[in-house]
């Protein structure tokens, strides 16, 4: 542990720029380089399959390229309703000469925004991907990476913003792909390892719940999992009003295109409807900016959180009603300005109670610290479960 203690420390303080740096550029996302689209499986029709796929490349920060091999690939997965649906994302192999068995981590971004230019794989090819010196960081272990947009971003449609069902299934169908894709190496038993952070974390916790129901298939080692909003409507208490605010619009938008009944539309007032212009097609860092300090009551002629089909359909996210099938590692910060603390903890409580091997460490850190500064522990713990080494619970 001290070993890891002393390779964290040097590795912080670089992952601490590089994340500072590619945050301030993701709003300005470029497109993916020009490279011609190989049709892999149009016709395919399992959760998983390759539909497209074609060339891209990875740099974790501008003018900082890696030696990987990356594709962007369309693939078949399902949505939070179990209609089928198709999803954008990214697979990423290390050229390092490994031979045999290399680890997958199937990773979920936090909170891009809405728009198509957000999506994570339209930022990889020029190091503009807010998470990509996380990410980099799984490669340099020489660890296989799929990373998926999500539903609706970068795809037609909208984004279904925190719709826990949806993202965990698109988690877990990246990861199918990613084995699927001819000349990664991969294969059905590859070892696959779960990871996210904050909108990542809700979607990676909600993959290690489904896991046993929906990706039997999955070699699923562990899942690491922090900042989680486990609870949306204590999320939406915690935030409204406060620096957090548009996110809770963001989440509105996302549940609405998931659930179009929901009729967002007849809750807004004018000023509403103007920030959802810009939810819709902006990334996080003007979304945040728009929405600072916005009250739910600004915003709407009536409070759709009262309603009992939105309260309903945010109940459905929450997290701990089901046990996970493989250990958690579980991180939060202590002084979380976004995600309560407490829900955190909770979420940590419903897993124990349900018997899940969960391994939880608090941090004396606010939402985006925490993020940087576990991520390294967080990789250490998977690195643990690839190697085949006894977890340390702490239930």
């Amino acid at each position: 542990m001290q070993n890891t203690v002393r390779r964290i420390r040097h590795t912080v303080p670089a992952a601490l720029a590089a994340l500072a740096l590619t945050t301030a550029l993701t709003t300005a996302a470029a497109p993916a380089s020009a490279t011609t689209q190989a049709e892999t499986a149009a016709t395919a029709g399992r959760p998983g399959d390759i539909v497209s796929a074609q060339p891209s490349r990875f740099m974790p920060n501008p003018l900082v390229p890696t030696d990987t091999r990356a594709w962007k690939i369309l693939y078949r997965s399902t949505t939070a309703t179990g209609a089928p649906t198709t999803v954008s994302g990214t697979v990423l192999v290390p050229r390092d000469g490994r031979t045999g068995q290399r680890p997958l981590v199937t990773y979920a971004v936090g909170t891009v925004g809405l728009a198509d230019d957000c999506a994570p794989s339209g930022g990889f090819p020029t190091g503009t991907a807010s998470e990509g010196s996380l990410i980099w960081q799984a490669l340099l272990r020489g660890w296989a990476v799929a990373v998926t947009d999500y539903e609706g971003l970068g795809t037609p449609g909208t984004h279904t913003y925190t719709v826990g069902r949806a993202e965990g299934q698109a988690m877990l169908d990246a990861a199918r792909a990613a084995e699927r894709l001819p000349g990664t190496g991969l294969n059905a038993g590859t070892p696959v390892g779960i990871m996210g952070y904050s909108q990542g974390g809700q979607a990676s916790a909600w993959a290690a719940e489904i896991h046993g129901s929906y990706a039997p298939d999955l070699n699923v080692r562990g899942t690491a999992t922090g900042g989680v909003p486990a609870d949306l409507l204590k999320v939406a208490d915690y935030n409204n009003g406060g620096v957090g605010a548009g996110l809770i619009l963001a989440s509105a938008v996302g549940h609405d295109a998931a659930y179009p009944a929901l009729d967002l539309a007849q809750y807004l007032n004018d000023r509403g409807r103007a920030l959802v212009n810009v939810v819709r097609t902006q990334c996080v860092a003007i979304d945040a900016i728009a929405g600072l300090f916005q009250r739910i009551d600004q915003v709407t002629t009536s409070n759709p959180l009262d309603r009992p089909d939105w309260q309903s359909a945010l109940r459905a996210d929450a997290l701990g009603t089901r046990g996970p099938d493989a250990p958690v590692y579980l991180y939060h910060g202590v002084v979380d300005e976004l995600i309560p603390y407490a829900v955190g903890q909770r979420l940590r409580s419903d897993w124990c109670a349900r018997g899940v091997d969960v391994q939880w460490q608090s941090m004396p850190l606010g939402h985006i610290t925490g993020a940087i500064a576990g991520s390294p522990f967080a990789m250490e713990w998977l690195a643990d479960r690839f190697a085949g080494h006894p977890t340390a619970g702490n239930c």
